[in-house]
């Protein structure tokens, strides 16, 4: 438990970290690229290699076990964030266990829990992280529409009030590193004070991820088409004074 609570604190800390441009050669949003940096493992397609099981401690071995696990899916296998923590099974068991406890146990509904994911990704420009969970949110529900208005950065006029409060909470927690009282106000009236606090923990915790797949330049899988487009920086230069909820891309 102390674990768990660790990250958390350490997730939210990260909240402030949000960057654009955090992969390379797959961000383009066009078609899949082939050729990886010359840092990358082929095998783990990201900075640090593959590690066999057998070379693994009990603890790293029931974390790889866990990956193969028809009980508790991960979306990206061994080429992902589960395979960045083999390499640190004593903070990965707890940070993997906290994750499914976000997605599979907190009273949230599917597509609203996706779109807090995809929210927390675009502002970090986490091109994984994306490109795992858009089909996983059109799958769910989510609207389209209301999907475009998080991948473009456009206004959220029009949408549901409680995929307007998540978008608007998102932003302004990563893009502006402060959430206004008005729209805490907001999430409270829609969600309720412990829905808020889950929904904050898990947009922390894919916050962390994001980082984490930063840091070691984590690819797409081969052959995967990246579905997050990136502005040129003249667009984004033309764009800054639109305010925080106005950008085109």
């Amino acid at each position: 438990m102390r674990s768990i609570r660790s990250i958390l604190i350490v997730s939210a800390a990260l909240a402030g970290c949000a960057a654009p441009g955090t992969q390379r050669d797959e961000t383009s949003g066009g078609p899949a690229m082939t050729a990886l940096p010359k840092d990358i493992h082929p095998e783990s397609r990201s900075r640090l290699p593959l590690p066999k099981r057998e070379a693994l401690d009990e603890q790293g071995k029931r974390v790889y076990d866990s990956v193969l696990d028809p009980k508790r899916p991960t979306l990206a296998g061994f080429q992902g964030p589960a395979g960045i923590w083999l390499h640190s099974p004593r903070v990965g068991e707890p940070f993997r266990e906290m994750n499914r406890i976000l997605r599979n146990e907190v009273p949230l509904e599917p597509r609203l829990r996706e779109l807090a994911i995809l929210v927390t990704a675009r502002e970090f420009d986490s091109q994984f992280e994306w490109t795992a969970h858009e089909p996983v949110a059109l799958k769910e529900g989510l609207d389209p529409k209301v999907l475009d208005t998080v991948k473009f950065r456009r206004a959220v006029s029009g949408a549901p009030e409680r995929e307007a409060a998540i978008i608007a909470f998102g932003r302004e927690l990563f893009r502006d590193r402060k959430v206004r009282a008005e729209t805490y106000a907001e999430m409270v009236r829609v969600f309720g004070q412990t829905a808020v606090v889950n929904l904050t923990a898990l947009m922390a915790n894919y916050a962390f991820t994001a980082v984490m797949l930063t840091a070691f330049d984590q690819q797409l899988h081969q052959g995967r088409k990246p579905l997050l487009p990136f502005p040129d920086p003249d667009t984004t230069a033309r764009n800054k004074s639109s305010g925080p909820n106005v950008h085109v891309l």
